[in-house]
């Protein structure tokens, strides 16, 4: 083994030097920003509850709104309605909504028998729901997402105070057996990571519609989803990327704010709905796409770096010891966050899943410039 710092080969010398930025970068990003989730504590204090409108939009999504819509009628919270769109369902959507809205008067059904929506995607739909609503505050959700507790819409609520207009919570997948739900959710939990990472730093820049909250009055100074109504994807992350300022967006993490939905079961299904959420990135501001490019650039140049290090047999104990660092300093983290979003049974695999993904995303960004992934629904 050497020592040495230099070596007499150049391409090497660029590769180690490389190795060095990207390892100071890489522990800035864990230390500097993903640290405040990490190590964030919540502090709830008690005030009067704010009138909230719950908000889905369905299509064919029958066996879901079974399941799933009874446990959001039922909240354990004093002045809410909820607002379903059924989106041109040709299943038993609507007729189940009708009885529903029989037993729970809060209920509200907006109901489109013919396609009039003239944009691919909810937008449209989710517009129409949103404008349906009579309280300020927006919870909005999906048809395959049930509430982790009876608490979940007094927890978002919770967080509208001192000029909050956007609230973001968590949205996870149930644990289950196999490989796949292990991805699945590691890739759900490093993208909160970040997002609600950056939000305490006062550089929010997406949140995901599985749960997220918002003022109507914001939706409209904002003129709804108008600026990209043309891209499928994009009713969460692109508003929040437009509407987010430094003042005005709080995170919730609390177990009872939760969702909770049913992961993929197989890899097509799962990717073909990677490609969807894939293709709003280019539509962030340039600082969003800034921060992510220099995050997963040092990360793709940090790893590889250190396995051609490793393959050429230059294994300095330095490169050894800075790599074995960053690992420990990344496990630390992720078993924190973990911890408090109520994840586990993958902290071991999580260096093994994040080169998965380092070579899978921009893989997938490749594929969605040669073809386009398919429409919501």
């Amino acid at each position: 083994m050497s020592f040495d710092l230099i070596t007499d080969n150049p391409t090497i010398n660029l590769i180690l030097y490389l190795f060095y930025g990207t390892f100071i970068f890489q522990l800035f990003f864990y230390w500097g920003i993903f640290s405040r989730l990490a190590f964030y504590k919540f502090k709830n204090q008690a005030r009067k509850p704010q009138a909230v409108s719950v908000v889905i939009c369905a299509k064919n999504e029958y066996h879901n709104l079974k399941e799933n819509l009874p446990l959001i009628l039922e909240q354990d919270f004093p002045d809410f309605e909820v607002i379903v769109v059924n989106d041109v369902s040709d299943d038993e959507t609507y007729f189940l909504l009708k009885i529903l809205s029989d037993k729970y008067p809060h209920l509200k059904i907006v109901n489109f028998v013919d396609n009039v929506n003239f944009f691919s995607g909810k937008k449209f739909p989710l517009t129409i729901g949103i404008k349906s609503a009579k309280h300020d505050i927006v919870l909005l959700t999906d048809a395959d997402c049930k509430p982790q507790s009876m608490k979940w819409i007094e927890e978002m609520q919770s967080q509208f105070h001192s000029g909050t207009e956007i609230v973001l919570g968590y949205g996870k997948y149930k644990q289950e057996p196999g490989l796949l739900n292990k991805i699945i959710r590691f890739d759900t939990l490093q993208i909160a990571l970040q997002y609600l990472s950056m939000a305490l730093s006062g550089m929010s820049y997406m949140g995901v519609g599985r749960n997220l909250a918002y003022r109507k009055n914001l939706f409209y100074r904002q003129n709804g989803f108008i600026n990209h109504y043309k891209v499928k994807s994009g009713d969460d992350d692109l508003f929040v990327n437009a509407a987010t300022t430094k003042q005005n967006t709080k995170i919730i993490i609390s177990q009872e704010s939760h969702t909770v939905s049913d992961a993929k079961k197989t890899f097509s299904p799962w990717i073909t709905q990677k490609r969807r959420h894939l293709t709003s990135g280019k539509y962030y501001k340039l600082s969003t796409k800034l921060y992510l490019g220099i995050y997963t650039t040092t990360q793709l140049l940090f790893l590889a770096g250190f396995i051609t290090l490793i393959s050429v047999d230059y294994t300095l104990l330095i490169v050894s010891s800075l790599f074995l660092f960053r690992l420990i300093s990344q496990l630390i983290i992720y078993k924190k966050v973990m911890l408090k979003l109520s994840e586990k049974n993958f902290l071991l695999l999580v260096p093994v899943l994040e080169l998965f993904f380092v070579i899978l995303n921009p893989l997938i960004v490749l594929i969605n410039m040669i073809s386009k992934p398919d429409k919501w629904k």
